[in-house]
């Protein structure tokens, strides 16, 4: 999975940027008490760990 479409699925899930800076972004959704960090590359590959403890952060699974 690359950056950008990790970004794409927070969002289809409700997920807002709530603060940026530089290329680490925040993510917030109302009923998630806490923010999701993304250090945001664009196009390039996601570590698979890194993956899985965003998705994980965010009560998400990778297929979904």
């Amino acid at each position: 999975m690359r950056f950008s479409e990790l970004v794409r699925v927070l969002e289809k899930h409700g997920f807002r940027v709530v603060k940026q800076k530089g290329s680490i972004r925040y993510y917030a959704r109302t009923g998630v008490d806490t923010l999701i960090r993304v250090d945001y590359h664009g196009s390039r590959e996601i570590p698979t760990g890194t993956c899985q403890a965003v998705l994980k952060a965010a009560g998400l699974r990778e297929g979904e």
